[in-house]
């Protein structure tokens, strides 16, 4: 069942990522997801075959969220007269452990207008993110925790 719900929401990723939602390109996006699927599972640690599908939909539609409300922020940052900005790099402390979810974390980050993923420490317990305004570094931190990695442990339990 499980299999059948991820590759439902990779066939929609597919539409999406191509954008068309045609039957065909549907069925195309379906027989490639399902492919993927069966490529990956054995390679996937045996914790990651506990996917909580709901908490990834959940996941998804936060990013979604802040994808178009950063788009919009830095829209606004940079069609004012004078932009205040103040661009840095912060170290955001990692409660994840599995390079799966860094991985997920470190790329929704990048993802998102307006901050990037630097580096991960070779500890992996620090994540280096630059953002194009860094006036709080804490609230950043916060937001990031609360938010992303909060979702990525719901998702993918351990």
């Amino acid at each position: 069942m499980r299999f059948l719900i991820v590759n439902v929401l990779l066939t929609l990723v597919w539409a999406v990522v191509t954008g068309s939602f045609t039957l065909h390109n549907l069925a195309l996006g379906f027989l490639i997801g399902a492919l993927s699927l069966v490529l990956v599972r054995e390679r996937l640690p045996a914790s990651l075959h506990r996917v909580r599908p709901v908490k990834v939909l959940l996941l998804a539609g936060l990013f979604f969220k802040e994808l178009t409300l950063s788009a919009i922020k830095v829209a606004v940052m940079v069609l004012r007269p004078n932009m205040r900005l103040r661009p840095g790099i912060f170290a955001f402390p990692l409660t994840i452990t599995r390079d799966f979810e860094i991985t997920l974390l470190a790329n929704l980050i990048t993802l998102t207008p307006g901050t990037l993923s630097v580096d991960v420490s070779d500890d992996r317990k620090m994540l280096y993110v630059h953002a194009l305004d860094c006036h709080d570094p804490a609230a950043e931190r916060r937001a990031i925790s609360s938010g992303f990695e909060r979702r990525i442990r719901e998702a993918f339990p351990a």
